[in-house]
């Protein structure tokens, strides 16, 4: 581990990162020591941790490379690896562009989940191309206390649970993870969203995101609910030709989700950068093992 490491601090809808820049992939990021990172009380703080990588330097990210330049190695707050993170996504693109790696305009960003397109606006928001919703069949139930409800199982590259309530506060305190039925819809955990309407094509959640809890917002979330609110409104875009935008407002702000009739979903909201500085390495390696 190098001597010192240079850090950010961003946010897209509140859903918020540490942000760990490592061109070469020279970082050793262990699952401890990212979930050390982004704990809020004795770390830097953080729903995730964005690793700033190079594809040519990163194994996962080689083969995508020459779509590509730069891999987007996410971190869920308790340091395990997830596919992908929307609004992670708009910050990992504006870090980009603050270090004067890319400029306004579109650019590709590889992922675990893809290559994503990413547009960077010149009014400030960042749309980001999301790619196409998978539907698995199957009925699926998630529970909080003694209210349950039937869930749309819609996977983004990350698996959600969309649950359309009366209440967002049905939803509880969302300190641990709902529980949901049957088992095997999600061998490796659920992203659960708690949605209810606010007007036409207009809906509010409030989301549990495995390995981080209940998080401000959730890029990946948002366009599963807008899915699943077109679906159930009868607004499929392959059905009607039509494109379906959906306004989505989170506890940190609103994202619009649009999909298209070919299936691709565009999601445009805001990212900003809040901070930098050094991680004091001595810190760190007190606190992983």
């Amino acid at each position: 581990m190098s001597t010192r490491i240079a850090f950010l601090k961003g946010h897209g809808t509140e859903n918020d990162f540490v942000i760990i820049p490592d061109a070469e992939n020279t970082i050793d990021l262990p699952p401890a020591t990212a979930a050390a990172l982004c704990d809020r009380r004795a770390g830097i703080g953080g729903d995730g941790l964005l690793h700033v990588v190079r594809s040519a330097a990163h194994p996962e990210a080689r083969s995508m490379a020459a779509e590509a330049e730069w891999f987007m190695d996410y971190r869920n707050g308790d340091g395990s690896i997830a596919e992908m993170c929307g609004n992670g996504l708009r910050v990992f693109a504006r870090y980009l562009q603050r270090a004067g790696h890319v400029a306004e305009g579109d650019m590709a960003v590889a992922t675990r989940a893809g290559v994503k397109t990413v547009h960077i606006a010149k009014e400030g928001d960042i749309t980001v191309g999301m790619g196409k919703a998978l539907l698995p069949e199957g009925d699926v139930t998630v529970t909080v206390g003694e209210r349950s409800w039937p869930a749309r199982n819609v996977n983004m590259g990350n698996p959600h649970a969309v649950a359309f309530v009366e209440d967002l506060g049905h939803a509880g305190d969302l300190y641990a993870a709902p529980p949901f039925s049957p088992p095997t819809a999600y061998p490796d955990g659920v992203n659960v969203e708690f949605v209810v309407d606010r007007g036409l094509r207009h809906v509010a959640l409030r989301v549990h995101e495995r390995g981080s809890g209940e998080t401000r917002s959730c890029g990946t979330g948002a366009c599963a609910v807008a899915v699943a609110a077109a679906r159930r409104d009868g607004a499929d875009p392959a059905v009607t030709g039509t494109p379906a935008t959906y306004t989505v407002d989170v506890p940190g702000g609103r994202l619009m989700i649009t999909e298209r009739p070919d299936g691709e979903i565009e999601m445009t909201g805001p990212a900003v950068i809040v901070a930098e500085g050094e991680i004091d390495t001595e810190w760190l390696e007190t606190m992983t093992p």
